[in-house]
């Protein structure tokens, strides 16, 4: 008998599933946040560790690569070693990794920090989701679960971007990492008391080794190519060998698993229409999101002139209308109306709110144009959200919940890079257009250069978030064509339920 089977599957009334909530919400603040928090420290840890202007990067990419490449081998590792296990794994490793960041001393020491970092956010990630995925079974427990996830999903990037604000100015960048200590610590403590994994959820097939090479380098590959065309162009010769490597690698990646007996991501988690359309449609709405925290955050301090702190702030509205959106209107939604019926205009109302933001302009004021432009983008975003990270792993066989769960977190982890590389590209193109355009004033200097500078700053940033608008429409239309199941509850099975793990590829298919 496994260690897993020696508790008894959890029961519906069983209170210690909400306890259980917390410490998987908690770890999950803890990456979300991660991934926004270093950014706003980098120009002072930049400066003290003496990173020069072109290694800059690696603090991020460091990060997204070992996070984005590992996430599909840390999802099986979940299935197969257990996913409170791997969970309590990950946040010990991620807890010394931001010690070893906070205390570094030279350049070598802060990217291996960040490796480090990455590589255990991707044993930790998957591993959270999937145990919510197989500790909620009920449709209407799940709907409150995945309504609180989806929120800390959507809006603990902002968040990150206040409290990344608040340490930076008031004490020092290494707190940026020094934070991370004790939410993984308490976390890693309530799972350890708290969580009880249910029976029979484990994957005991052997390691598909070709499988784990394929997709971590092919995934390395992907995200080191979009990260590279933000910095040196998509025409560079290494940006184009990443890209063909890659997609040399991921097509041998599907190859190996459509013949391997014991497969690293079985396809049929990929091929389940459902399923599919979700990594498709929360991929594509990550870019676009990406791209804003991106162009805001510009906007509002080299623009705008906002601090840190007053720009973190300045995201609250967004993080309501998230927050709003995935507990109030997605949760109370979802056992009610089939989950597309959520995630299609959840995505046209955020691509509304996107659309007022191309009216950008450089005395644009806050109140009438950017609040209501972020209380759309977040009530849209917050609503999709929810029932995305629900059906990501609905009806999957439990023993495919921690892989099943790595592919939301991949989808997005693509999404972010392929977001802010794209984006910025299109951003910077049409902000060298607006200046050869208005070269002569330009040339004249004095207060009409400088803004003419901020105006090409801010039609680049319009010129970007177009299309940030069309992919935000796109999710939209792939996510009302390509899931079609009932809503939850219709008598359909749920990863980790009794029937759930035999109904692999047979969620009830109900037409609306």
């Amino acid at each position: 008998m496994s260690k897993t089977a020696a508790h008894p599957p959890l029961s519906v009334a069983d209170p210690s599933r909400w306890k259980a909530l917390v410490f998987i919400a908690l770890a999950q603040l803890m990456v979300v946040l991660d991934a926004t928090i270093v950014n706003i420290a980098l120009p002072s840890a930049q400066t003290d560790l003496g990173i020069s202007d072109g290694n800059r990067q690696w603090v991020i990419t460091a990060y997204a690569l070992a996070f984005g490449g590992l996430l599909l081998f840390g999802g099986r590792i979940a299935d197969k070693w257990g996913r409170k296990n791997t969970f309590i794994v990950g946040l010990i490793g991620f807890a010394l990794a931001s010690a070893l960041g906070g205390a570094a001393q030279g350049e070598a020491m802060m990217l291996g920090a960040r490796a480090l970092q990455g590589a255990f956010g991707a044993l930790l990630a998957p591993a959270a989701l999937s145990l919510l995925a197989v500790t909620f079974t009920d449709a209407k427990e799940r709907a409150k679960a995945f309504g609180i996830y989806g929120a800390i999903a959507g809006g603990g990037g902002a968040v990150g971007l206040i409290l990344g604000g608040f340490l930076t100015e008031y004490l020092n960048w290494r707190w940026t990492f020094f934070v991370n200590i004790p939410f993984a610590v308490i976390a890693a403590v309530g799972a350890w008391m708290i969580i009880r994994e249910p029976a029979g959820g484990r994957n005991r097939a052997p390691l598909d080794i070709p499988g784990v090479v394929l997709s971590t380098t092919g995934l390395v590959a992907l995200v080191y190519g979009f990260t590279r065309a933000e910095s040196a162009g998509w025409s560079d010769t290494l940006t184009v060998g990443m890209f063909v490597a890659s997609a040399v690698l991921l097509a041998a990646f599907v190859f190996v698993e459509s013949r391997v007996k014991s497969p690293l991501l079985p396809l049929r988690v990929l091929l389940e229409r459902n399923r599919g359309g979700v990594y498709l449609s929360l991929g594509l709405a990550v870019i676009a999101m990406f791209g804003l925290f991106l162009f805001l955050t510009f906007y509002l301090q080299v623009v705008k002139g906002f601090s840190p702190v007053k720009t973190g702030f300045a995201f609250l509205p967004m993080i309501a209308g998230m927050i709003l959106g995935s507990t109030q209107i997605g949760a109370r939604l979802m056992t009610r109306v089939p989950p597309r019926l959520l995630m299609g205009p959840g995505f046209m109302v955020a691509a509304s709110g996107m659309l007022l933001l191309t009216q950008l302009e450089v005395g644009s004021s806050y109140p009438a144009l950017i609040l209501p432009a972020q209380l759309l983008l977040g009530l849209g975003m917050g609503t999709a959200f929810m029932p995305a990270m629900s059906l990501a792993t609905y009806g999957v066989n439990p023993a495919d919940a921690g892989v099943a769960s790595a592919m939301v977190n991949t989808s997005q982890q693509v999404g972010g890079a392929i977001g802010t590389a794209l984006l910025n590209t299109i951003a910077a193109s049409a902000t060298t257009a607006y200046l050869a355009d208005h070269a002569a004033e330009a040339a004249a200097g004095g207060p009409a250069a400088k803004l003419i500078q901020a105006q090409a700053m801010v039609e680049g940033y319009a010129s970007a978030i177009w299309w940030a608008v069309g992919i935000l429409v796109a999710s939209s239309l792939i996510a009302l064509t390509l899931i079609n199941t009932g809503r939850p509850g219709a008598g359909g099975p749920v990863a980790g339920s009794a029937e759930g793990a035999d109904a692999e590829l047979k969620v009830p298919v109900i037409a609306h």
